[in-house]
């Protein structure tokens, strides 16, 4: 028998585009590499407060960048990323809080749905420009994923108990504690070293870490089933 999966913990917030990119690759990905994937929901705002970061959407150069970016990057990656039409409110008003205890609370009682919940959270907010911020939504989403009703009911009710608040800030403690100043970050445990890579964009280098070989962004496994 070869050596068991490597640990790859993704820690990530529905809000950012690039997590989304960083997690369908990822995803591609965990079987062909043998690594066992960690998804973590995390708080980007509270990530940003921690790091004294800005989000890139408040410089206008940046942001001009980022809606070219992201259209190209939506292209290679075949990921439906969609800028959604009120950008600065759904981004820096309105945000993810509830998005992400309802994350972190799938995570904690069906960790097996988090997968799929979080992909249609992103497929709502990044292709649909629907609000995630409203429970019918968030319901929605999960419902899409395969969740029934009463188990997502059930799961929304907790989003404001301790446990699950303690848990969501915890989580984004420990990606702080990483060196964490944005998100997506990956945090590879490789023998006795932890990597934290930042970004979508470093998936060559997290190849070479695990001493993979890198096919692109969509495998050829992979690219034959879309």
């Amino acid at each position: 028998m070869g050596p068991g999966p490597r640990t790859l913990e993704l820690f990530y917030d529905v809000l950012s585009p690039y997590s989304w990119m960083a997690f369908e690759v990822l995803c591609r990905y965990k079987n062909i590499w043998n690594v066992s994937l960690q998804l973590q929901p995390t708080l980007i705002a509270g990530i940003m407060r921690d790091s004294g970061n800005q989000p890139p959407a408040m410089l206008p150069r940046k942001a001009l960048y980022m809606r070219s970016d992201i259209r190209l990057l939506s292209q290679h990656l075949q990921v439906p990323l969609h800028f959604p039409k009120d950008f600065f409110s759904v981004i820096l008003k309105k945000g993810s809080l509830t998005a992400m205890r309802f994350l972190t609370a799938v995570k904690m009682e069906h960790p097996e749905m988090l997968e799929k919940v979080s992909r249609e959270l992103w497929m709502r907010i990044w292709s649909q420009d629907e609000d995630i911020t409203e429970p019918p939504s968030i319901l929605a989403a999960a419902e899409k994923a395969g969740m029934s009703i009463g188990q997502a009911q059930e799961l929304l009710e907790r989003v404001s108990t301790p446990q699950v608040k303690n848990k969501l800030k915890e989580t984004t403690d420990t990606a702080c504690k990483y060196g964490a100043f944005g998100l997506p970050i990956t945090v590879t445990h490789l023998d006795d070293e932890t990597h934290m890579l930042f970004g979508s964009d470093r998936m060559e280098l997290l190849a070479y870490l695990l001493g993979e070989k890198w096919m692109g962004p969509v495998p050829p496994a992979v690219n034959a089933r879309l």
